[in-house]
């Protein structure tokens, strides 16, 4: 990383490794009040604003995943989990696009070593992209031609560099398939983020300022050495027990770190309104024995899903061997967990929210409101579909696939 081109935060000195003197959740904790100031500009314009960014680059927060032989910090999973979380208690949208930021980073293991090093060479390099949702590209002679549209993509406001995947039509026009799924293969695509064009469609109820918007291309060139796939772990060139674990393992990772910090914050705001506010005609609520029961059982509801979520990654990290990735049962257990944490969160802000009251239904008013939308729109996400826990369950039970992710 280039230290000059960035300003250094005091507590946030880098070094020549790319890891900093502050661990990731400490660097976020002091990011934290200026995090909480720009909230409501992020909400509104549904961006994150340059001086915001500035810091965010200035403390490594898009580096947390990424190798360390490209100017990254390579940190743990944990690690990794407990800032994504304790960013998102401040604004679940900043955490939203630091945690994508981070996935995407994830691919440099498998790219080339200087292909990686010309994307990441830039201190605010950001790759941002949309899931696959059909486009093909074209095989040709050293590289792939793609065209095509796609939605989703979180964090392409800052992006220097966006992502397409797509599945690969050979030179013949049959379909090249994936030797791990046995299923069309899809490639992952990589090209300066000028050669796409954004389209402003993010409009939602929640989790606004991640600017998640769709991008078109058309007949962009992409070499083979700006590419790979996330569907192989076997195909990384980056040892180390990080890159043992599979890219949609620690995908699901941050939105798990993003949730429990949404619900984090909801619950520590209530506490302080039970604390304050006394309804019409009762005693002050934090006097109500059921409110202290609903507080005692939503605060070991999130304290249990993150524990064992970070047992779990924990576990898996130490185990985890320089070159073989991890097995189908521990991607199963990181799924399993992540899933679960999500869940409990959700169902801890849904609580949060009820007890509230009408303190909760004012836009802009308190810390209810915009974070149990935001929380509603992690629900939605592909990481929080309940059919995750039939597939960790299926491998428990000696019913799964290899391939599973």
């Amino acid at each position: 990383m280039d230290d000059g081109a960035l300003p250094r935060e005091a507590g946030f000195a880098a070094r020549g490794d790319g890891s900093f003197t502050a661990a990731p959740v400490e660097r976020a904790r002091a990011l934290g009040p200026a995090i909480a100031a720009a909230a409501d500009t992020v909400e509104a314009t549904r961006r994150i604003p340059p001086e915001l960014a500035t810091a965010l680059h200035a403390a490594g927060m898009f580096r947390i995943s990424l190798p360390r032989a490209y100017g990254g910090e390579e940190a743990s999973p944990t690690a990794y989990l407990l800032a994504m979380e304790e960013v998102a208690r401040h604004d679940a949208s900043v955490a939203w696009n630091i945690f994508v930021g981070n996935s995407a980073a994830l691919l440099a293991a498998f790219l080339p070593p200087d292909s990686a090093r010309a994307i990441w060479a830039d201190p605010r390099a950001v790759v941002a992209w949309g899931p696959p949702t059909g486009p093909v590209c074209r095989a040709v002679p050293g590289g792939y031609v793609v065209s095509g549209r796609w939605d989703f993509a979180s964090g392409c406001r800052l992006a220097t560099w966006m992502g397409a995947h797509c599945t690969v039509q050979e030179p013949d026009g049959s379909l090249r398939m994936s030797r791990v799924t046995g299923r069309p293969h899809i490639r992952s695509l990589l090209f300066p983020a000028e050669q796409a064009r954004l389209l402003d469609t993010w409009h939602t109820i929640g989790l606004r300022g991640t600017a998640s918007d769709s991008y078109e291309v058309e007949e962009v060139f992409v070499p083979e050495e700006f590419t790979s796939t996330r569907e192989d772990p076997r195909a990384r060139l980056v040892p180390g027990p990080l890159y043992a674990f599979t890219q949609q393992g620690l995908y699901a990772v941050g939105v798990a770190g993003v949730a429990l910090g949404t619900a984090r914050a909801m619950l520590d705001g209530f506490m302080d309104l039970a604390m304050a506010k006394v309804p019409r005609g009762l005693a002050r609520m934090a006097d109500d024995p059921l409110v202290a029961d609903g507080v005692a059982r939503t605060e070991a509801r999130i304290g249990a899903a993150r524990a064992w979520l970070a047992e779990i990654l924990d576990g898996i990290y130490a185990g985890a061997g320089s070159d073989a990735p991890i097995s189908v049962a521990d991607r199963a257990r990181v799924r399993l967990g992540c899933a679960h944490a999500i869940e409990e969160a959700v169902n801890a802000a849904d609580w949060v929210y009820r007890a509230a009251g009408t303190d909760a239904i004012f836009p802009g008013r308190g810390p209810f409101e915009r974070r149990f939308r935001d929380i509603h729109t992690v629900s939605q996400q592909i990481q929080s579909r309940r059919s995750h826990f039939a597939a960790a369950g299926a491998v428990m039970l000696g019913n799964a696939p290899e391939t599973f992710l």
